[in-house]
């Protein structure tokens, strides 16, 4: 009962947050307000600022910001036990991340859909935004990186996702095509859409695994399969963040969050039948707080806090809501439904995948063998009383290559990964479902929603990098097509170039996008900071939690530096992490100089892009033509 109890607490906490925290601080703190203009319709084109309905733009932004973020996070820090991972899940998505998130999403609709770099410039100084846009193009590049290593490994490991995940995106092509273009209603398409994905797992997982090892050099250091689904998906990447956003990423988030509901659905289900009959114990499963953390394991305190990033609070989410999400919402009154409650709904997840790797993996292990025509088969041995915590150990402390005892080097991304997707499988098994489509179903879920947030990456590194390059004046770059090469080139570079071998690098990378992803936070929190601060409101909301995701993300990517990376000579990190930190420092340093002079003092107007603003004009142009043509 402990697994069933410990999720509807969290769940409960997360309701009554919602209705009370944050409706706070969206109705009193920044005053939102139903009848302002907003950006989706003031400079509406087609392509980036499209009004977009409540339910629809909350799949787009919930997907995009929930990714494997809350699933890898999650599912690498119950390493240090599941009560620390559970507590900072749970208060850090109520008191900063939801806040976070929200917060950035009512300035940028206040700021005609600027990204929260650029409102940097005008809510703190110039330098500020300069300083903003060169952490946001680094940020962005390592979420493109990780990101496409984290879907590589799950089609190298679970070939049976991939059909599924690529069946997805003629779908949403077709249903926007439907939707925006025909005018036509979204259920009925989305639910055909939602069974034709379902369907692609189930034949996936019994008929037609995709495995490209199969037709890879065996010993080829380059032509793995992690390395070139890396590269596939990276390009795939560049063509979704050019095209209008209403034709893919829309379409594809909104039957990708139906997916997560409908998964979530069955992992809630599966929690509930297998703590009701005993087979799940979170208590025996795993321990509350690890005693037993291997010698070279980084310290709990700072990496905790930045090893579950998006399951309770994440820079990347910044820049969705100011970068998509402002520029597709109808009303100035959901950004509490789409901001602080998607943040909720993320938090949710990752205590799903907490429970799932810790109660899920204690219900029993799972075997693989490749059958007949290579699909795998996989075959469950149930665990027997008292034998939950060897299931666990299996996945966190490995043993070394000698049979010595397990080293946090020892440890894989691979091996998380797998944690949660075999917990996830043993908790449908207790509803019935069999292991083998409850494993493909675990695993197109994470494969998916990491989709989702790594074309939006491209798309949001592409709007950055043409600020850049509108700022220092290189023309080139300020060219939408040159922007995205240039952002998923340099994604490339670090997925490959990060490890000991190409592909390698995921446990390498992720304390890295850790750290930078907090820190991000931290400064969009200075930011929110400034913003009430001009309006002389209270600040503390968003003040304290900016303290603590400025220091404990510094904190970690210090001793990571002077640790690990230095003593390793991973130069690409070891420039990142330097790179980072300086530009951290100067921004701080930036707000506190100019803090007292602003208080009370509201900033200049945002201004519109010449680019917007001629969209904008023409797509009005031709809706007048086509209203007299029609009268």
């Amino acid at each position: 009962m402990s697994t069933l109890i410990t999720v509807l607490l969290s769940f409960f906490g997360f309701i009554v947050a919602y209705h009370t925290y944050g409706r706070w601080v969206s109705r009193k703190l920044f005053r939102v307000d139903a009848d302002a203009v907003v950006p989706a319709h003031e400079l509406r084109d087609d392509i980036d600022f499209v009004p977009t309905e409540r339910s629809v733009i909350f799949g787009h932004h919930f997907t995009s910001i929930a990714g494997t973020g809350p699933i890898v996070g999650p599912a690498i820090a119950v390493f240090w036990g599941w009560l620390p991972a559970l507590l900072w899940v749970v208060f850090g998505s109520i008191l900063i991340g939801a806040v976070h998130d929200m917060s950035a999403l009512i300035i940028s609709l206040r700021s005609r859909g600027e990204t929260i770099g650029q409102s940097a410039g005008r809510l703190i100084s110039p330098r500020a935004r300069l300083i903003f846009l060169v952490v946001l193009a680094l940020a962005l590049s390592v979420v493109l990186g990780i990101f496409g290593l984290v879907i590589a490994n799950i089609f190298a490991l679970y070939p049976e996702s991939v059909l599924s995940v690529w069946v997805a995106m003629p779908v949403a092509i077709f249903i926007g095509w439907w939707h925006h273009r025909r005018g036509r209603g979204l259920l009925l398409p989305s639910a055909i859409g939602l069974a034709i994905l379902y369907l692609g797992v189930y034949v996936g997982a019994y008929y037609l695994p995709l495995d490209i090892a199969r037709i890879l050099p065996a010993e080829s250091l380059w032509l793995t399969p992690v390395v070139v689904w890396t590269v596939i998906l990276l390009v795939y990447a560049a063509l979704a963040s050019v095209l209008p956003v209403w034709l893919l990423l829309q379409p594809r988030d909104y039957i990708n969050s139906y997916q997560l509901y409908v998964a979530l659905g069955l992992l809630v289900l599966g929690v509930f039948a297998a703590s009701l009959s005993g087979s799940a114990d979170l208590m025996a499963s795993a321990p509350a707080i690890a005693r037993d953390v291997p010698s070279d394991a980084p310290p709990i305190l700072p990496f905790l806090f930045i090893t579950i990033a998006c399951g309770a609070c994440s820079g990347f989410h910044c820049l969705v809501s100011s970068g998509t999400t402002s520029k597709q919402l109808n009303s100035e009154s959901d950004a509490q439904v789409v901001g602080y409650g998607g943040m909720l709904m993320e938090g949710a997840l990752a205590v799903i995948v907490i429970v799932a790797c810790c109660a899920g993996v204690g219900m029993g292990r799972i075997d693989r063998s490749v059958g007949s025509g290579g699909i795998t088969q996989y075959s469950q041995v149930t665990t027997e009383a008292g034998q939950q915590r060897a299931a666990w150990t299996a996945y966190y402390r490995p043993t070394g290559p000698d049979g010595s005892p397990g080293q946090w080097k020892d440890h894989k991304l691979q091996r998380q990964l797998g944690a949660f997707i075999d917990g996830g499988a043993n908790f449908l098994t207790a509803i019935g479902m069999p292991l083998k489509l409850g494993i493909a179903i675990m695993a197109v879920l994470v494969a998916c929603f990491a989709a989702t947030t790594l074309d939006t990456a491209a798309r949001l590194n592409r709007y950055v990098l043409q600020e850049l390059a509108s700022s220092l004046r290189i023309r080139p770059l300020e060219n939408r097509f040159a922007a995205t090469l240039a952002a998923v080139g340099v994604a490339g570079a670090i997925a490959l170039l990060a490890g000991e071998k190409p592909g390698t690098g995921g446990l390498i990378l992720w304390p890295l996008f850790g750290a930078t992803n907090q820190l991000l936070a931290g400064l969009a929190l200075m930011v929110a900071t400034f913003y009430l601060a001009r309006r002389s409101r209270g600040v503390a909301v968003v003040a304290l939690p900016m303290l603590l995701m400025l220091v404990m993300p510094a904190w970690a990517m210090t001793y990571d530096l002077f640790n690990n990376w230095i003593p390793q000579r991973n130069y690409t990190l070891i420039a990142f992490g330097f790179t980072i930190l300086g530009l951290q420092g100067w921004m701080v340093f930036e707000g506190l100089s100019v803090y007292r002079r602003i208080r009370g003092v509201e900033e200049a107007a945002a201004q519109v892009p010449p680019g917007v603003a001629a969209r904008a004009a023409m797509r009005a142009a031709q809706q007048r033509l086509a209203t007299n043509a029609s009268s």
